[in-house]
């Protein structure tokens, strides 16, 4: 099984989900934001969007492929190109951090570990740019309203996020970029998956530290 990961641009726009293709919940205010719906295009002010922030900007959002086929993505941005970011009871995000405005994984690869690989991709990305932290904010009652455009907390949690502004349910999320690029490779993520609470650093290290030896890991 191969996988890749690709930045969004306006041709790999199109692999994005029909529902979010043409999903401006971010992208604009809610009073824009429900106008184009009724009366415009959505999908045209999404491709306005994208097309702006990537040239004032740069890269905002990557695309995982499997075996060829989409199967998850991120959309990422400063706060200030980001309307809705300021809608929110947890608001504002920190002034040294991006926000990752939405995440999704396509439910026949979900459990694959597709969503940290988009995660640590953006950290990469952002770190090169000089940013210290990605925020985000979580729908802790996820689907239950049929609201999909905030992805759920535990999503965030479990990629290594942790809440910086406490709410019942639109909790505010961080995840400091120098702890993304530190993660363990897919292999040892995997091993500890299987190993339960176990990891392997914990399986191998001396119960007293030997401080005159040194790791051989590259």
């Amino acid at each position: 099984m191969s996988r890749r990961l690709v930045n969004l641009t306006l041709d790999t726009l199109e692999d994005l989900p029909r529902p979010c293709r043409g999903c401006v919940f971010w992208e604009l205010d809610p009073v824009s934001a429900e106008r184009a719906c009724a009366t415009g295009d959505p999908g045209l002010e999404k491709e306005a969007w994208v097309s702006q922030t990537l040239l004032e900007w740069g890269s905002c959002g990557k695309l995982a492929y499997v075996d060829g086929m989409p199967a998850g993505f991120v959309m990422f941005a400063p706060p200030a190109y980001v309307p809705r970011s300021m809608a929110f009871p947890t608001s504002p995000v920190s002034a040294d951090a991006a926000l990752l405005m939405t995440a999704h994984v396509v439910p026949a690869f979900a459990g694959g570990g597709l969503g940290r690989m988009l995660v640590q991709g953006v950290a990469r990305d952002l770190t090169k740019r000089g940013i210290k932290a990605i925020e985000a904010f979580g729908d802790a009652k996820f689907g239950e309203d049929g609201e999909g455009c905030v992805a759920p907390v535990d999503f965030f949690l479990s990629v290594g996020f942790k809440t910086v502004r406490p709410h019942p349910r639109y909790p505010r999320l961080r995840l400091e970029l120098r702890t993304a690029l530190s993660w363990k490779s897919d292999v040892e993520y995997a091993l500890e998956k299987l190993l339960g609470s176990m990891s392997p650093e914990t399986l191998l290290r001396p119960v007293r530290p030997v401080t005159a030896t040194t790791s051989t890991e590259s």
